[in-house]
C-alpha cells in the first residue's frame, strides 16, 4: 500500500470508530497521548483521548440506530512524508461535525495526535 492508501485506511478506521462507537477502533487510530479541542461555546475545551474514549463507550452508536455512515474527506494536506492534516465532515445522529485531524506516521502507522472539532449543523 502507498502512504496515501495507508492514511486513507486510518481515516476510514476513524469514521467507523465514530459511527459504531467502537473504542477498540478509537484505540487503533488515536495516539494514546492525543487530545481533542473545541471552542464552540466561546471557551477552549480540551479533552484527553482517555476521556473521549469513555464518552464514546457510553453513547448509542449511529449504526445501532440504523443510520448509514455519512462521512467525507474534504482535504488532505501532507506537511511532510510523516505528518498530515486531514479535514473531514461526519454525521453522528442529528449532528454534523467538521474535524481537523492531525496525523503522524510512526512505527505503529498513521495515528491521530490531535483533533479540533466543530459542530457545523444540527439537523431537525
Amino acid at each position: 500500500m502507498s502512504q496515501l492508501d495507508d492514511l486513507n485506511a486510518a481515516i476510514q478506521t476513524y469514521f467507523e470508530a465514530i459511527h459504531e462507537c467502537d473504542v477498540n477502533k478509537l484505540d487503533e487510530v488515536f495516539h494514546p497521548r492525543s487530545s481533542l479541542f473545541d471552542a464552540d461555546n466561546g471557551e477552549i475545551f480540551v479533552e484527553p483521548i482517555s476521556s473521549f474514549r469513555t464518552d464514546v463507550a457510553g453513547r448509542k452508536s449511529p449504526q445501532s440506530g440504523g443510520q448509514e455512515l455519512q462521512a467525507e474527506i474534504l482535504m488532505i494536506d501532507f506537511l511532510s512524508p510523516l505528518s498530515a492534516t486531514v479535514k473531514i465532515r461526519i454525521r453522528a445522529h442529528q449532528n454534523i461535525f467538521l474535524d481537523h485531524l492531525g496525523f503522524v506516521n510512526g512505527s505503529a502507522g498513521w495515528k491521530i495526535v490531535s483533533k479540533i472539532w466543530h459542530l457545523e449543523q444540527v439537523l431537525s
